[in-house]
């Protein structure tokens, strides 16, 4: 597993981590539909499979289900706060190859893959983090200062475990130096011509909200339609919207990324990027087209996900909705993505409303002592070869609430993630390599030690 570790220790931990995998621990957004059983015998499994963590650590449950760990040090102030969630989202058991809850090993040796929902998003992290205390505590690790575990149930319905375990620390007064949670991963080649693999850090994450598109009429039978149905009207509200995307352009922890990588790109890739004062309006203009990752990192995104109409085939709906996912670009707001979906629709009819949402995260430092703790880790337990560099978070995580009270909160997972296996998150066949989840350990064992 490390180099310091017995030669027992690698299997082992598999184990733990497939027995965690197979507790189907899913949420929904209507918490009617949980069953709360798994997560109830996902907490007692972690009291059995740690017990020397469960020895020193203090641990409360927080919300129902999710968990706050106090590992003291010898100092109280500034602690080092790790973070994962225990929940995954739901499955379509025919879509995948493998049982998605029975965490199979697939192949062996370095080809070796553990294919289970939440391989990596985001128990890979969890386990991985109670894996590095467990081993340091019965090192006789004692931290610096305090580390605090906080482990939420509900981040995938941006439910209130997180925000729950950050009342409780605002409430004691505690502010925290580092926090640490999932996001970017180690990747190969994301950014065109960079051939180096690079630790993507989230500094910042992009807002989320939901926006509905509402077109009402009076209803009646489907053999006599008016000329602009409810259906036909939203349905040109929903072109029109994808027609008019929102404007690109490069946010500053975006500029950070290509500064840090310009050394490592060919010319004339590398006067790009080391020039956009001069360069990031044709950076942000030719992004887009090199795919949805990149499109993301430089313009807030907008997609349709839901449409609603009429209750049976043969009735006028009296009400078409469409749900609009937008996820917000550093510098961009709720009130301001409103305001341009208004523009778009150009439909004084289509009503427009915002069913929740929240601004982008502020924006933390890339420089500073937090910051090269996590890259010195990298290098240290991944490989010094490993570029550490800021960008911005795609998706949105339970991070996000630790803000008010901390102003070095980042965002990455220590594995080296594949294409084929990020494209994996959220859909079938979710699945990490072992030795890529075995390294991942040595990431958090390093940053502990740091503390």
């Amino acid at each position: 597993m490390t180099e310091d570790a017995s030669p027992d220790a690698a299997p082992a931990a598999l184990e733990r981590f497939r027995e965690l995998l197979r507790i189907p621990t899913v949420s929904h957004a209507d918490e009617a539909a949980i069953d709360w059983a798994p997560f109830d015998l996902f907490l007692a499994a972690l009291v059995r499979l740690y017990p020397r963590t469960h020895d020193v650590l203090e641990r409360e449950v927080i919300a129902g289900h999710s968990l706050l760990y106090r590992w003291r040090g010898t100092a109280a102030a500034d602690p080092l706060v790790l973070m994962a969630h225990l929940d995954v989202v739901p499955v379509v058991e025919a879509e995948w190859t493998r049982l998605p809850f029975a965490a199979d090993v697939v192949g062996a040796g370095e080809d070796a893959e553990i294919h289970a929902r939440g391989a990596i998003d985001d128990k890979g992290s969890l386990v991985a983090i109670l894996e590095a205390v467990e081993q340091l505590v019965i090192d006789g690790h004692s931290p610096a200062r305090d580390v605090y575990l906080s482990f939420g149930h509900n981040e995938e319905t941006a439910g209130d475990g997180a925000q729950e375990i950050v009342r409780v620390l605002r409430s004691r007064g505690i502010r925290p130096g580092l926090v640490l949670d999932e996001g970017g991963a180690v990747v190969d080649g994301v950014v065109p011509g960079v051939a180096v693999p690079t630790a993507m850090v989230g500094v910042a994450e992009r807002g989320v909200m939901t926006v509905h598109l509402t077109a009402r009429e009076a209803g009646g039978h489907a053999s006599t339609p008016p000329a602009m149905p409810a259906t036909v009207r939203l349905a040109r509200a929903i072109d029109r919207v994808h027609r008019h995307p929102f404007p690109t352009r490069i946010a500053p922890p975006v500029r950070a990324l290509f500064a840090t990588l310009a050394p490592h790109a060919p010319q004339p890739l590398r006067w790009v990027f080391g020039n956009l004062g001069l360069t990031a309006p044709l950076l942000a203009a030719v992004f887009p087209r090199l795919g949805p990752e990149l499109n993301a990192l430089v313009r807030t995104t907008a997609v349709v996900t839901e449409l609603s109409g009429a209750a049976g085939e043969n009735v006028l709906a009296t009400r078409a909705r469409a749900s609009i996912n937008i996820r917000l670009l550093t510098g961009d707001t709720v009130a301001s993505a409103v305001a341009h979906v208004r523009r778009a629709v150009a439909d004084p009819t289509v009503e427009v409303a915002v069913r929740h949402g929240s601004d982008p995260s502020p924006v933390s430092p890339w420089q500073g002592e937090p910051w090269r703790r996590i890259a010195t880790a990298v290098s240290s337990a991944l490989g010094d070869e490993i570029v550490t560099t800021p960008y911005i978070q795609l998706g949105a995580s339970d991070s996000r609430w630790f803000t008010p009270i901390c102003g070095h909160v980042y965002r990455f997972t220590p594995f080296h993630l594949t294409r084929a296996e990020r494209d994996a998150l959220h859909s079938h066949n979710e699945r990490i390599r072992v030795d890529v989840w075995l390294r991942g350990i040595g990431f958090y064992r390093d940053l502990l030690r740091a503390s």
